[in-house]
Formats: structure tokens, C-alpha cells, sequence
């Protein structure tokens, strides 16, 4: 599921990336609402004088498609233009169908998952969701109503873009919604799951947005891209200043920003163990309580944000890389995680906390496969960037751990109520900047309080953590946090010890020395973490003026970890650059090939990089 369970509603204005485009592209870009509608109504009432025209409007989850058609429908109007909508909800089966279709995906038993958040991927797309007989009616009617002149017929809902519907189409708009503004309008109370008439609990409707709409949804607008079969796109995250482009426009600003360094805008969350370090460095609203997880480049969870003109305009980044995926990854990365971007980036900031993250494990790829049809496993690594007093990275269980007693204690914590002495079983650095340690699916692990960690993961889509110990503590609402205690020891590595996790001969050596590969005056490049079970490469560049680099197929992702400001800019086209602060996550596109790092700033720096280690072709879910 979507690790934005609930997104603080803060938009950082920072990240904006300017590549350079053709005043083509500018102006292919409608900025207002009102004025978006004029300009499309135009472009329809000058086909409709020469035959009937009939025009989708599907959109990503929780699109407010009534806002366009009313406006649209007005426009023309005043046009002289007749005009009919069709509601292409009409055609989904019943409600009990689908409850019964889509609930039999997800779990129910409270005793493995007790604020039910897992379930299965439903892969029948928006096909699956429609009645045959209801769609042959509505294409029946679409088809007679092609006949003629002067009339416009706009279809409008989720899923009216689909394949066999296209053939019926002069003109497909597409309304994209960032995915935090998507989660915000779920818990402002805008939408109801597909099929529904009345709203599930907020929760439940979430989870069965990530099984089920949203992957629809992603699973439609990925074909709808990469076809180039949208003729007007539209970022429509503010229903009160929608930005419309036209196709040409739009297949430019993604090239161009895949031929470049970009930042991501991130999204911050609060959470019980949130920290302050990062609410004040990036000068976060007084009224967070903390800001415990901040997205900075979680593929699935963010949006880029581009100058187009005088205007600045969000995309989600999931439209973007699925558009220009092999621009972006490389064509073998692409191809190998079939266009998803394969690695995340979240900050965990306990600094000046109230206390630890939970004690806890995720689940393997084949566990993951069978239970959840996703994508493969859940790995994870920490590099620590800040820290406080007495701060500790938890990993591996010590080597005199009684692990049955362990399982026994927390067990006893979630039922009963009774502390767990944690120390007694879970091993711990002594935090530094510029620990790395690397969490293959399984490790028990967790962030200590009193510091800042960047966090990178693997594709795993959801959010498969399992609790096993959360130091008996509530929630925001007085409630006391889930725990995972059965699912935590079925997927949980035993063998994962102290000694084992820090011996080089052990294929289980996950907390590694640095060891240079390369290096030259005044700059070198070291690896902080390779292990063959998982695919990422963890590096550091450390500089003092710059450093050069090639992407050589494969993209990089860097993150100044020491230092004021560098520019990572393309060797051959030093106009494409980003400039980032301290702790700002770029990802160099695989295309950009040489770059260079340049210190912006007085002192020696250092740079994180992560890209996909060699032989990731082949790796295993």
C-alpha cells in the first residue's frame, strides 16, 4: 500500500527544476481553469462544424472531472455547439460484484494484520471492472452518435480511455493528480472507491485504492504515455488553476527533463518518533508536530515540479519516468523492472525525538510474490547523516540473543502490555555520520532516536513492514500502535547476528568497511555497501572542488551528505544542471552519461550515490 497513509498538506516551493524549452512547448501550455475550457472548447467546436465529435475525459484517481465537463459543456454552448455527456461509471458491474471481486483480494484476519492494510494486487485492469453488456450499449450509442455535424459527446470517468474504447474517440484528455493531493482528497472525503456508492472507512478505502484503483489508474496512464494517445493533458491538482498541455508540448518538457539532473519536491509526514532536524533546516510549518518520514524521491509517492514559461507546473513522477523510462533508468533497468523506478529515498528524522522507531523486519521477494502478488522483496539501508547524543542504528540480533524468548516477550508486549528489555536481543551500532549499513529483506532493524537517517530502499511498491516491537507506545489518537508479531517471526532472519553481519567472509556481511575504487587529487570514490542479495550499489563521493562521473546506462541518484551546495551538471551540456543543498536528493538520468559535481561551497564535501550495482540484470525477486 501507499506509505502515505497521511501526507502533512505542505507544498515546498524549492525544487522547482527550468530545463530549457522551445517557446512551441511554452505556449503548447493553457494555465487557468476557465481558460483551459475556452481553449479546448474552441478546438471542438471547429471539428464538430465538420462532423460530430465525441471526447474523453479519464484521469488518475480521484480526478474532479465534473469541474471540466460543466466548464467545457458551457463553452460550448455559447459556441452554438450541442453538447451531451455520458457518465462511463454507467458501465462498471454492480457494487456487490465488485465488493465481492476486489474484497476477496485483501486480508481480513486481524490477528496477522490488525488495522488490515494487506491484501493482494488486482491485475484485471479497468476491463475487469466494466459489465460487457452496459460497455456495448455505451459503444453502441458512441458509434450513432459519430453520425452527423455540429454535436460534441463527452464521455468522462475513470477507465473511458481503455483500448477498445479509443477507436470511438476524435480527442483524449487526461487528468493527472499528484499522488499526495490524490491521498488528501481520499481523506478530505472527495472520493469513493470504483463501484462504490458510499464511503468505506478512511483506512480501508485506501487500502483498496492501492490493491485495486490505483493500480488500474497507473496501469492505464502508463499506456496512455507511452503511446502518446493523449491529445490534452492536464495537471489538475488545483481544480481552480488547471494547467493544460497539448500532446507535442508535453512529450518535449518530459524529454527534456529526462535529458537532465532533476529534484523531486518531497512530501512530509508527522509521525509519534518524528524528529526536528529536518522541519527546521527546510523551514517546515510551525504547526507540524515533528516531521518523522520525508519523500524525497519515493517514486510512486512524489511529483516534479517544472518551469514552463512563467508558469510552474507538478507532474507526479511516476508520469514522468513511465513516459521516459528508458531515458531515465537505461534500457536494461527499464526492461528489468518493467518501467517502475527501482530504488526509493525517504529521510527518518528522530532528532531531539521522543524515542525509536519500532523494532522491525520486512518480508522476502517469494513471500511477497505469493502473498501480495507484488513486484519482489523488501530491502532497505540507512546512512547516517546527523546525530545527536548517545544515538544507535539497531541491525541483526546479538549473538547471545534467546531468540525464541524474544518472540515469547513480544508477543506478551502486544497482548498484555508487559515492556520488552530489546537490548538483550537486538544488536546496535554507535551512530556516526557516515555509517551505512545495508538491511536485506529480513534483518531486524530500526533507526534509534537523536538522528537523521536517508533511507534506500528497493521497488517493493507497498509498505511491508512488520512491527514486531513498538515500546508499547499510542498513536496521535490515543491508540496503541499495531504490531505484526506473527508476521514479523515468518519473515524474520534468525541468522542475521552481530558477528555474522561484520565478518567479510559471510555472505550475511551487511555492515560494511568503505574501500575506495577510484580515486585522484583531491577527490576519491568509495563503496559503502555491495552484498549480491541486493541490487544497489551504496558509494560516497568525497571532494573538495569536483569530481567527474558517468552514468555509463544507469542512472545515479545523488544526495549531498556533507557540504553547503554542489551543481551536478551534464559534461557536454553544462546548461542542464541542478543545484543542491545539503541533503537534497537528485537523480541523474541514465542519458546525461559524463557529468561533473562541482563544490559550490568553501569546505571539502561529500556525496552519496546510489545506482544499481553490476550484475543487477540478474538478480532474483
Amino acid at each position: 500500500m501507499s506509505f502515505m497513509y497521511n501526507p502533512f498538506p505542505y507544498d515546498d516551493p524549492v525544487p522547482v527544476n527550468r530545463p530549457a524549452l522551445s517557446e512551441h512547448a511554452v505556449k503548447s501550455l493553457t494555465r487557468g481553469t476557465a481558460k483551459s475550457a475556452a481553449v479546448l472548447a474552441g478546438v471542438l467546436a471547429e471539428k464538430a462544424a465538420r462532423r460530430n465529435v465525441t471526447v474523453a475525459i479519464d484521469g488518475y484517481t480521484t480526478a474532479c472531472f465534473g469541474t471540466v465537463v460543466n466548464l467545457l459543456c458551457g463553452e460550448l454552448s455559447k459556441r452554438g455547439v450541442t453538447v451531451s455527456t455520458v457518465d462511463f461509471s454507467l458501465v462498471y458491474k454492480g457494487e456487490a460484484e465488485l465488493k465481492e471481486m476486489i474484497d476477496d483480494r485483501l486480508s481480513w484476519d486481524r490477528s496477522e494484520d490488525p488495522t488490515l492494510l494487506f491484501g493482494k494486487i488486482y491485475h484485471g485492469g479497468y476491463e475487469g471492472i466494466f459489465c460487457k453488456s452496459k460497455l456495448d450499449q455505451v459503444s453502441f450509442a458512441l458509434g450513432e452518435a459519430k453520425k452527423g455535424s455540429g454535436e460534441v459527446t463527452i464521455v468522462y470517468g475513470y477507465g473511458c480511455a481503455v483500448a477498445a474504447m479509443r477507436p470511438l474517440y476524435d480527442v483524449i484528455c487526461y487528468l493527472d493528480v499528484t499522488p499526495k493531493e490524490s491521498m488528501l482528497r481520499i481523506r478530505r472525503g472527495e472520493y469513493v472507491n470504483l463501484g462504490m456508492k458510499k464511503a468505506l472507512p478512511v483506512n480501508l478505502i485506501i487500502r483498496r485504492c492501492y490493491y485495486a484503483d490505483f493500480e488500474v489508474a497507473v496501469q492505464l496512464r502508463k499506456e496512455l504515455l507511452r503511446g502518446e494517445l493523449i491529445d490534452w493533458y492536464f495537471c489538475s491538482d488545483d481544480v481552480t488553476d488547471l494547467k493544460m498541455i497539448g500532446r507535442e508540448g508535453l512529450r518535449e518538457i518530459f524529454s527534456a527533463m529526462a535529458a537532465r539532473p532533476f529534484r523531486c519536491k518531497p512530501v512530509y509526514l508527522e509521525g509519534v518518533w518524528g524528529g526536528t532536524y529536518m522541519k527546521k533546516l527546510r523551514g517546515l510549518p510551525r504547526e507540524m508536530r515533528n516531521c518523522a518520514w520525508i519523500f524525497d524521491m519515493i517514486p510512486m509517492e512524489v511529483s516534479v515540479l517544472v518551469e514552463i514559461g512563467d508558469t510552474v507546473a507538478e507532474f507526479p513522477f511516476c508520469s514522468l519516468f513511465m513516459k521516459e523510462s528508458e531515458a531515465v533508468m537505461g534500457p536494461a533497468a527499464a526492461e528489468k523492472y518493467h518501467g517502475y523506478f527501482p530504488i526509493r529515498f525517504n529521510w527518518d528524522d528522530s532528532y531531539h525525538s521522543t524515542g525509536n522507531m519500532s523494532i522491525q523486519c520486512h518480508s522476502g521477494g517469494k513471500y511477497n510474490v505469493e502473498n501480495y502478488d507484488e513486484l519482489g522483496r523488501q530491502d532497505e539501508s540507512y546512512y547516517v547523516v546527523v546525530t545527536g547524543h548517545g544515538a544507535k542504528t539497531f541491525i541483526g540480533f546479538r549473538d547471545d540473543a534467546d531468540i525464541p524468548r524474544f518472540f515469547k516477550d513480544i508477543e506478551a508486549a502486544d497482548k498484555e502490555r508487559k515492556p520488552v528489555d530489546y537490548m538483550k536481543y537486538v544488536s546496535y551500532e554507535e551512530s556516526r555520520p557516515g555509517l551505512q549499513v545495508m538491511l536485506p529483506a529480513g534483518t531486524i532493524h530500526s533507526s534509534g532516536r537523536n538522528q537523521v537517517i536517508l533511507e534506500i530502499g528497493s521497488l517493493t511498491v507497498g509498505s511491508y513492514t512488520y512491527k514486531m516491537y513498538d515500546y508499547l507506545r499510542l498513536d496521535f489518537d490515543g491508540k496503541q500502535r499495531p504490531i505484526h508479531t506473527k508476521l514479523g517471526e515468518l519473515n524474520v532472519r534468525q541468522d542475521r547476528r552481530t558477528s555474522v553481519i561484520h565478518d567479510p567472509e559471510s555472505p550475511e556481511y551487511i555492515v560494511q568497511k568503505p574501500r575506495t575504487v577510484r580515486e585522484g587529487e583531491g577527490w576519491k570514490e568509495v563503496i559503502l555497501g555491495e552484498n549480491p542479495q541486493m541490487y544497489i550499489s551504496l558509494r560516497r563521493l568525497e571532494f573538495e572542488t569536483s569530481v567527474e562521473d558517468d552514468t555509463d546506462g544507469k542512472f545515479h541518484v545523488l544526495t549531498l551528505v556533507d557540504g553547503e551546495k554542489v551543481r551536478i551538471r551534464s559534461a557536454a551540456h553544462p546548461e542542464r544542471c541542478y543545484e543542491a543543498s545539503f541533503m537534497d536528493v537528485v537523480v541523474v538520468p541514465a542519458s546525461v552519461g559524463p557529468y561533473v559535481v562541482e563544490n559550490l561551497g568553501k569546505e571539502p564535501v561529500c556525496v552519496h550515490k546510489t545506482t544499481l550495482r553490476e550484475g543487477f540484470e540478474y538478480d532474483k525477486a
